[in-house]
């Protein structure tokens, strides 16, 4: 895969993962959320590392092609 593409669409991901970490912070502090808490929670649990890991993937691959 292209480098230039895969680090678009780490970094989109990373952006989708982010959305749904704060929708997920949000429903929670509504104190009745759609899904239900525990559902809910653990998007939260796995949204936040999922995000930071695809943020840092995309950036490293971004910097790889950068020293092409």
């Amino acid at each position: 895969m292209n480098t230039g593409i895969k680090s678009n669409l780490l970094l989109a991901a990373s952006c989708i993962s982010a959305i749904a970490a704060v929708g997920s912070a949000f429903e929670l502090s509504s104190g009745q959320p759609d899904l239900g808490v525990g559902l809910t929670a653990g998007i939260l649990v796995g949204a936040v590392p999922l995000t930071v890991w695809l943020f840092m993937s995309a950036v490293g691959a971004a910097r790889a092609q950068q020293k092409k």
